[in-house]
């Protein structure tokens, strides 16, 4: 009885949250979303050497290739970013990020560190949730006939990026014998898991994202750290990604958790 009594204040403060929030969290949610890249381009423009001589270097590629590679980094990011804000050719700005993001996964040999791969597939994640969005839902045969919406593409979208933004919680679970760490990776756990499977959803994604945005600050601090020292970079990095897996719990969420969660199947019963 008392876990049900806690359980219904904390869905009624999550709903009051949402009646407060609904007219503007959606525009916060993109621009979390869009914060890790939209940092990187800058990133491109301002370490435009150091990049080019990182990629030539790295791949033996020449500087020809290298400038294209910052170049395509720089403008995919900063356009892809100023088109979703806009809301403007979303699906084409979100298409063009999946590009970038799988490019500087090769490029920068994401592909072989476990931690950052998960990380860049919840960015991505996150971008099939902004995707999902913008989608209108299945066209019918006929008019006016209402389609079948467990076959609408934008129901997956909605299921594969939730699952994909729990993966950066995978890198937040720490194997250490204190009761500290045990209950943060129970709860932690409990809490992906109903976003991924979508019970509860919104309730579940409002606490990760109060958790998550503890630990940036907590641990990404990068602003404490001199601008020369090679840790600003990374923390600065850490944060921005972190910051746009916010955004797309936040999108989770203002839209809900789509059709394909146990939640839209409770309505049913």
């Amino acid at each position: 009885m008392a876990h049900n009594g806690l359980m219904s204040i904390a869905e009624d403060v999550a709903d009051q949250f949402l009646r407060v929030t609904k007219q503007y969290l959606p525009h916060v949610a993109r621009l979390c979303l869009i914060s890790t890249f939209l940092e990187d381009g800058i990133r491109m423009w301002l370490q435009w050497r150091e990049q080019k001589d990182y990629i030539e270097g790295t791949w033996g590629c020449g500087f020809f290739l290298a400038s294209i590679f910052v170049i395509l980094n720089l403008l995919g990011q900063l356009g892809g970013c100023v088109l979703i804000l806009s809301r403007n050719f979303v699906e084409y700005a979100c298409f063009g990020l999946f590009g970038i993001i799988g490019l500087q996964t090769i490029a920068y040999s994401i592909l072989w560190d476990p931690k950052f791969l998960m990380r860049n597939l919840a960015l991505g994640g996150g971008l099939l949730l902004l995707l999902a969005e913008c989608r209108v839902e299945g066209r019918t045969v006929f008019a006016g006939v209402p389609s079948v919406r467990e076959s609408s593409p934008k129901q997956y979208m909605q299921l594969g990026g939730r699952v994909l933004l729990v993966l950066m919680f995978m890198t937040l679970l720490h194997f250490d014998a204190n009761i500290f760490s045990i209950l943060q990776n129970l709860v932690g756990t409990a809490l992906i898991v109903l976003v991924a499977i979508g019970f509860k959803t919104k309730l579940a994604a409002l606490t990760l994202v109060i958790w998550l945005v503890i630990v940036n600050v907590s641990f990404n601090a990068f602003w404490n750290i001199p601008s020369h020292k090679p840790m600003h970079d990374f923390l600065k990095y850490d944060f921005f990604q972190t910051t746009s897996v916010i955004g797309g719990l936040l999108l989770v969420v203002a839209r809900g958790p789509g059709g394909v969660s146990m939640d839209e199947k409770k309505k049913e019963w």
